[in-house]
């Protein structure tokens, strides 16, 4: 291995194609720091360079070179030893919810819950952890787990607490179970009509049950009191921690309201905020208005950007709201929901060019996928627009090759195809599973693709969307070849989606997501050599550092 990066070095010099250029500064560089004799991923090419250093000053990547040679050049700089560590581009999550994750680390945790009764039990323990009278609220169940397969019920929750409101988001925040006291204090009955969107689960009777898929949840949600502002930035800052502690610098912000944005900024303004953020606003009528009326946030304190659009095609394949052009496998009467028309996608759109804004639409299903397409095209779409699909995850065939063609970058999340493998194939059946979570087939047909995590939804850590884009494996290493293996990537190939790939989809490429001078001196910094690790243990790679310019925000 160290000889290959050796050839790869000199192969680099000997095309004059060196990672440093001397050049001359006005004024000397301050905050000097050294990242030194690790292996560093550096330049366009993602190479491994053994025994290298980076010199940083100012927060920018100055210098790449080897590592005794930088040290002696640049005595008066802090060294850090990177020594038996790989020194990676700081990774990026082109597809998170910030606040989603703070609200979560806030509320009853049901991730990896493997029946109702363990929901239950979580959330009666968090009951008595709450103020008599407040909602209790959890997230992260998924019914796919459990023996039975079906959707909760209120009674189910109302055996263990009756006498206040609760609700309980499933994992991908496109469905939720509320009690009978939440749905009393919604004034939901028998009587109440699915909204434009949305789905109240019923039993045969027509009674509600207590599921609400989608825009449904709005039924329930819009009767939660409002936190104070004070507690939502008090998420937003422990989120921020979290992210950075899982070795992240950058995170696509995939849907955010006017008071997160708010409280990310002041968070800046205090220097409490030890990440960068490139936020989508939600698609909200007010909320575009007010930022269609004004020029795109960029690089607010070196830290937040504003220029993109975040809207909703459809909903989510665990809940069967994504919409698919032929019905479910497994649910024969039932094609999902549409949350947004091509005409009204086409509308944002357009608006979106005239401002000057990106436009990033959440599509699941391959008839999703087909209106969002539809409605970018109509806008008249274009490669240097960078529009997006977020999830693209059931794609019909013939429209791998239009979303190559128009520029459009496919936003997906690795985790996403192992944590589902178990039942996606019962809901779309064989021959269009080979259309879902095709990563290879983007890259092979041209397209681009952009690497996250969709976290709450999945984990934070970025190494378990590593290791799924690798081996199409759970963490058991099941099943054996891979899930379609056809569509595994290379770990080169993983990396750049978390790096360059997802600067690229923010406009972001010519300041970061690689190492190399005159670039944000922002790093991931990880234990051991991670190119000669076996990809069997590559969700267990540990962070060491987390360093967003220049600065150390995490340490292990």
């Amino acid at each position: 291995m160290k000889l290959i990066r050796t050839v790869i070095a000199i192969s680099l010099l000997a095309l004059g194609c060196s990672l440093h250029v001397p050049h001359r500064r006005q004024t000397p560089v301050t905050n000097e720091l050294i990242i030194s004799g690790g292996i560093v991923v550096a330049g366009s090419s993602q190479s491994p360079l053994t025994d290298h250093a980076i010199y940083i000053g100012d927060g920018i990547v100055q210098e790449v070179g080897p590592a005794d040679a930088m040290r002696a050049k640049h005595p008066s700089a802090r060294v850090i030893d990177a020594k038996g560590m790989t020194v990676l581009p700081g990774l990026i999550d082109a597809h998170a919810h910030l606040y989603g994750l703070g609200l979560k680390l806030d509320i009853a945790d049901l991730t990896g819950t493997t029946s109702m009764d363990e929901v239950v039990a979580r959330v009666k323990q968090r009951a008595e952890q709450t103020p008599p009278g407040d909602w209790v609220q959890g997230r992260g169940w998924d019914q796919n787990h459990w023996p039975e397969k079906q959707f909760p019920t209120a009674a189910q929750i109302d055996a263990v607490i009756s006498d206040r409101p609760v609700w309980l988001k499933r994992v991908d925040g496109h469905a939720g179970v509320a009690n009978s006291a939440a749905m009393r204090a919604a004034g939901i009955t028998a009587a109440t009509q699915d909204p434009s969107g949305g789905r109240i689960i019923r039993d045969p009777n027509g009674n509600p049950t207590g599921t609400f898929v989608d825009e449904a949840q709005q039924l329930i949600e819009s009767k939660i009191p409002e936190v104070s502002f004070a507690l939502r930035k008090q998420r937003v800052q422990r989120a921020a921690q979290t992210i950075a502690a899982n070795g992240l610098t950058e995170i696509h912000d995939a849907g955010a309201d006017a008071a997160t944005i708010r409280a990310v900024q002041e968070l800046i303004d205090e220097k409490q905020f030890p990440i960068r953020v490139y936020t989508m606003v939600s698609d909200e009528p007010h909320l575009l208005d007010e930022w269609f009326a004004r020029k795109p946030l960029i690089d607010y304190g070196g830290r937040l950007t504003v220029r993109s659009i975040k809207v909703y095609a459809d909903g989510a394949l665990g809940s069967r709201g994504a919409a698919l052009l032929a019905p479910y496998d497994d649910d024969p009467n039932n094609r999902g929901l549409i949350l947004a028309d091509t005409n009204h996608i086409a509308d944002v759109a357009k608006r979106a060019i005239a401002a000057g804004y990106q436009v990033n639409t959440h599509a699941i299903g391959d008839r999703g996928v087909r209106d969002v397409i539809d409605g970018y095209e109509q806008a008249g779409v274009s490669p240097d627009k960078r529009f997006r699909i977020e999830h693209f995850q059931v794609v019909a065939p013939s429209d791998f090759a239009r979303v190559a063609r128009d520029g459009i970058i496919a936003s997906m999340q690795p985790t996403h195809a192992t944590s589902d493998m178990g039942w996606a194939e019962a809901r779309v059946g064989h021959e269009r599973i080979r259309g879902a979570y095709a990563w290879r087939t983007v890259l092979r047909t041209g397209g681009r693709l952009a690497f996250g995590s969709d976290f709450p939804v999945e984990d934070v850590n970025p190494w378990f969307g590593v290791y799924s884009a690798v081996t199409r494996q759970d963490h058991s290493g099941n099943p054996p070849d891979g899930w379609y293996p056809e569509q595994r990537l290379t770990l080169p190939e993983a990396i750049r989606g978390f790096t360059m790939d997802a600067a690229f989809a923010a406009f972001e490429e010519t300041s970061r997501g690689t190492i190399e001078r005159g670039k944000l001196a922002d790093f991931t910094i990880l234990d051991g050599d991670l190119y000669a690790m076996p990809a069997s243990s590559l969700w267990k790679t540990n962070v060491r550092y987390t360093i967003v310019g220049g600065e150390v925000v995490y340490s292990h």
